[in-house]
């Protein structure tokens, strides 16, 4: 009995995510049937809003580019295809 109740324990341990939300860094295609590709991810330990302001920064930097045709942004979590 004592042995189950640990691994519970663990199992639900193991799905708690502690860690600093992370924000990732995306465009958008050019080429048909491709929506959006992965630049970067931001996951310092600096807190939520260090890793949102930065990919926000850097999104605005590359957006600001001279004859940029593709649109940055980022979404809160990490990659997801």
């Amino acid at each position: 009995m004592a042995r189950t109740h640990l691994l519970i324990l663990a199992l639900v341990l193991a799905g708690c995510d502690t860690r600093t939300p992370t924000y990732t860094l995306y465009r958008s295609s050019m080429v048909a049937g491709v929506s959006r590709i992965h630049i970067a991810t931001f996951d310092s330990n600096d807190g939520e809003e260090y890793n949102r302001e930065n990919c926000q920064s850097t999104a605005d930097l590359f957006q600001a580019q001279p004859g940029v045709k593709v649109r940055y942004w980022c979404e809160k979590g990490r990659f997801r295809a």
